[in-house]
This record gives structure tokens, sequence and C-alpha cells, in this order.
């Protein structure tokens, strides 16, 4: 059976998803089926390919499930609400849970180890994959695998191609010099401005605490600017002068383009889509985004898919080295709570066959990329004529994970959008940097005192 809680718009809200909210309907112990929460596709491919995988193994396993579909921001809230009511859902699977709620319950004891699902398919999952899922459980005093991986995200720049060319700025390939990268923008919105387009701004990156958007794009400054906020055991640097330092000199860069009026200026009170929004609407000339659902909503669109819109590789480093790419892996867990464990085990088995998989994240419009190798060989994943896709891939060659893998207590960071509440302080509030780096070093010394 399904329920579907959250209903989107068949055009626009390709990019709005998560916007709407509806009355919701959390767990209770007399269901029999096996209950599902489910992040909600973006694409009617995504959601159908889902529904019929669970369709199939009904059928082969003689089981029912009531399958849920939730907008992201009502999924995150509604599984809280079921955590703490002791009534959480069999399985849940979500775009930001692996930031924001997989490493604490792990940490907590509140889900199944699942190395009985992940290791017959071990092989055919990156190893990058399979680190992403190894949490620390402080019950058992030790790490196992207590979610599967389903696919891949980083952040990706988009760019109008016929805009910038209006500008009359970057004639040939965009620099790979940090500086230089982003004067391009900058210039182009002096030189559309004086023909005219004065409602486009040349960078569309919020500002906003209100975004997750905010921090996953700040993440990768961060990485520019080699900001190791963790050791390898996951231990804060944050004292260390350098680490310090490379997170004022991130914030300037990330908050500078803003204060000097390239950034819209109601980008410090955007929610999620709204840089994609701003972006489709041609008021950004570009933007960048933690998955390809921008150029995801317009493949039907063969003129702006193919020959407006760009997808580039980030510019080097400020120092001149090759970007790495920070990644998260979209993940599957269930809970320890479920009286149905090993019908839920037998279910995400199912879901992460190869062909299975393969079939959810193409239809998915190409947003996450594949977890296994073998699915990202395929045809609609390597086509050179694919403008977008074929820099994701790039993009995947060179990568770190999210700092969530080396201390659940980073995915508290995220949660309270530490790095958005600095950014819109010296945005709004017009705080210096050095006081705003401060107060996010302070607040993210006090969740890791929280965590020992």
């Amino acid at each position: 059976m399904r329920q579907l809680l959250s209903t989107l718009p068949l055009v626009l809200s390709l990019v709005l998803a998560g916007c709407n909210t509806n009355s919701l309907n959390p767990t209770t112990p007399e269901n029999k089926s096996l209950q599902v929460w489910w992040s909600e596709g973006y694409y009617p491919e995504e959601t159908d390919a889902i529904q019929s995988t669970i369709n199939e193994w009904e059928k082969t396993s003689q089981s029912d499930v009531e399958l849920t579909f939730y907008s992201e921001k009502d999924l995150i809230q509604q599984a809280q609400n079921a955590i703490a009511a002791g009534k959480p859902p069999d399985i849940i699977y979500g775009y930001s849970i692996d930031l924001v709620l997989v490493p604490k319950l792990a940490w907590n004891d509140k889900l199944v180890e699942v190395s009985s699902v992940i290791n017959p398919l071990k092989n055919d999952f990156s190893p990058e994959a399979i680190e992403s899922v190894s949490y620390f459980n402080k019950q058992t005093n030790d790490r196992g695998y207590y979610a599967v991986p389903i696919s891949q995200q980083t952040t990706h720049i988009h760019y109008w191609k016929d805009l910038l060319a209006e500008s009359g700025v970057a004639p040939g390939p965009l620099s790979t010099n940090w500086s230089t990268f982003w004067q391009t923008w900058k210039s182009a919105q002096e030189s559309l401005h004086k023909k005219g387009l004065t409602d486009t701004y040349g960078i569309g990156f919020p500002m906003s605490l209100a975004a997750t958007d905010t921090f996953t794009v700040f993440e990768q400054f961060l990485e520019a600017y080699n900001v190791q906020l963790l050791d390898t055991k996951g231990q804060l640097r944050v004292n260390e002068p350098n680490v310090r330092q490379g997170l004022i000199e991130a914030l300037e860069a990330y908050t500078n383009p803003y204060l000097q009026g390239f950034v819209p200026p109601k980008a410090t009170e955007w929610s999620d889509p709204d840089n994609n929004v701003q972006f489709l609407s041609n008021l950004t000339l570009m933007t960048a985004n933690a998955s390809l659902s921008i150029p995801g909503s317009q493949r039907r669109d063969d003129i702006n898919y193919f020959e407006r819109m760009r997808t580039t590789l980030w510019p080097n480093k400020p120092d001149n080295s090759p970007m790495r790419h920070v990644t998260s892996v979209k993940q599957i867990a269930i809970f320890k709570q479920s009286s149905k464990v090993d019908q839920a085990k037998s279910l995400v088995s199912f879901i992460v066959q190869p062909d299975n998989l393969t079939t959810y994240v193409e239809g998915a419009q190409g947003r996450f990329f594949p977890v296994m190798p073998a699915i990202a060989k395929r045809p609609f994943w390597t086509d050179p004529k694919d403008p977008h896709i074929t820099v994701a891939a790039q993009q995947f060659k060179n990568t770190r994970a999210s700092s969530v893998v080396l201390n659940p207590a980073y995915s508290e960071v995220l949660a309270q959008n530490i790095w958005g509440e600095a950014i819109q302080s010296i945005t709004v509030d017009k705080v210096p940097v050095e006081k705003a780096a401060d107060k996010a070093i302070e607040k993210i010394q006090d969740i890791f005192s929280q965590w020992k």
C-alpha cells in the first residue's frame, strides 16, 4: 500500500520538492505491514522506480509494505517525532539523513547493524560508499555498518552559457585559477547590467540559516581553503591557529560577493529551493547545488539542457592544488525498534540489487551519482554529449567524505547549520568575519563536548 503525503506539481516542483506540508500520520504499533518512510522523488520516474521495486518484493516475499512518501523537510521532522514517541518506522530513506540523522542514531544504538545486507554486495560498492556507512556506536564501543548506500552527491556549479557569452566576458574556457574564476561572474554581472539586464546577478549562493544548501556549498569553500576541522581520529582541531585562519578566509571568500552586491539581496532569506528557482528564472548567472537536480529538471528541454546550461568543474584551490569534492552518501537505514528486522533486511537487500538500484538512480535523472562503479559505466552516465553528467563523473574521481564519517558530533553542527548562522551574521548583522568565525568555533566546541 502506498501513501503519498506530499504532492508536488509536475514542472517547477521538480526543483521545489520539500516545500509542501500536509497532515502526517506516524507509525502505530498496530500496523501489520512493513513501514517504509521515503523521501518523495523530484521526478515521477524516481518515485515510480522505488514503488515498482517494492511491489515486486511484496509479490516474491508475500509480505505487505506501507510505503509513505514525505517531503525531505517533513521526513526529518516526522522521524524525530516518531523516535521521541517510541514509534519509528521499520525503514527510512532520505536525502539528508546521512548528514543530520543517521550518525546520531547509530551513535545512540537506535539502528540495526546491517553487515548481513552489505557483505554479499560489498565488492559491488565503491570503497568510499562502504566507508560512509561505517558509524561508531557508543553502546558497543565499536564501528559497524548501520546503513546501506544508495547513491552519492557532491556540489556542482551550473551557469548559463548564453548569458555569459552575452556579457562578453570569458569567451574561451573558464579559468581554473580561484580568483580569476570568481571574478568572471562579477565582471559578467557588471557587463550584463550595462546592457540592461539589471535583474540578473553574477553569483547565486544561498546566505541563509534556513537553507541546508548554505552549509553544503560552504563545505566546499572549507575544502578550498584546506580547513581540516577534524583529524583522522575525529578529534576537533579548531583551536589550532591555522584552522581558525582558514575558516576566516573561507567565510570571507563566501560572503564577500554578497557584501559587494554580486549575490541577490534576498539570498539571506532563501530556503532550499530558492537558489534553483532564481537560477532557472535567469536571475542568477551561476549557482552551486548539492545534486544535479537543476539540469535534471530541464532534461526534457533540449535547448536548456544541451545548449544554454552548463555544469563546470570547480576551480583549483587558492593554493592552486586540485579541488577535492566533498561527498555525502544517500543511505537507507533500519530502526532497531522494528519488530520486523528480518523482513526489513530482506527488502533493503532487494532494493540495492544492482538492477533495481540502476533503475532507481537513473529514474532520478542523474540527480545523484551511483555508488556502484559498474552502474556508473552504463551509457546513461558516460554519454560524452551530456554536458552535466560527464562533469559530475570527473568530480567523483577526486573526493573526500563529509566529516560526519569521522565523528557523528559533526552531524549536529550541520543540523544546527552553524555555517549558515555564521554566514547570515556576517551578511545581515554585519558582524566582523573574525568574530563570526570565533562564535562558530565556540558553538562547535560546545556541541562536541556533549558527545563525549
